[in-house]
């Protein structure tokens, strides 16, 4: 994919991570489920010059991370060791659940992800940043591959009876 064919892309992370961010910070009363977070990024997405495909695959980032939230903030403690997701930065950990979104959630290689959200910590967050996020998806994207492995993995009976021809 060439660097003009990305670009699309990484505007669309960053609409998504600024409704993220913006949702950190907007009463969770006016912001319930799919049509808060949905208002809340049409009015980021004024911001950007997004193409339609771009704007949607923004959206999708958007609102499957919000309504994952639950999920993704499992995952994210689990590989955030010494880390209290209240306690970690708005923007890294809104990086770390977008990206974790996309490692669970879509068929985008994870190289791709991880350089994705590095970048997006490294131009939003702080200096420790790009590291920090590297670290903790790196972990979780680890253990993904894992349970996807596991998952794929016959079931040890079965196979058994297979190998033995029974019929």
């Amino acid at each position: 994919m060439s660097r003009s064919d990305r670009a699309p892309r990484q505007r669309s992370r960053q609409a998504a991570l600024q409704t993220l961010y913006a949702r950190d910070f907007t009463d969770p009363q006016q912001v319930g489920g799919e049509i808060g977070i949905e208002e809340l990024f049409e009015r980021v997405a004024q911001n950007f010059d997004l193409p339609v495909g771009a704007r949607d695959f923004a959206l999708k980032l958007a609102s499957g991370t919000a309504s994952e939230l639950s999920t993704i903030d499992d995952l994210l403690a689990a590989n955030a060791i010494n880390w209290k997701i209240s306690r970690m930065a708005a923007v890294d950990r809104n990086v770390l659940r977008l990206g974790i979104y996309e490692l669970t959630r879509t068929d985008t290689p994870v190289s791709v992800i991880l350089d994705e959200a590095i970048q997006l910590a490294r131009r939003f967050g702080g200096e420790s940043s790009p590291g920090f996020v590297n670290g903790v998806l790196d972990a979780v994207a680890k253990q993904v591959r894992e349970q996807t492995e596991q998952d794929l993995e016959p079931d040890e009976e079965n196979s058994c009876e297979s190998d033995r021809g029974v019929v």
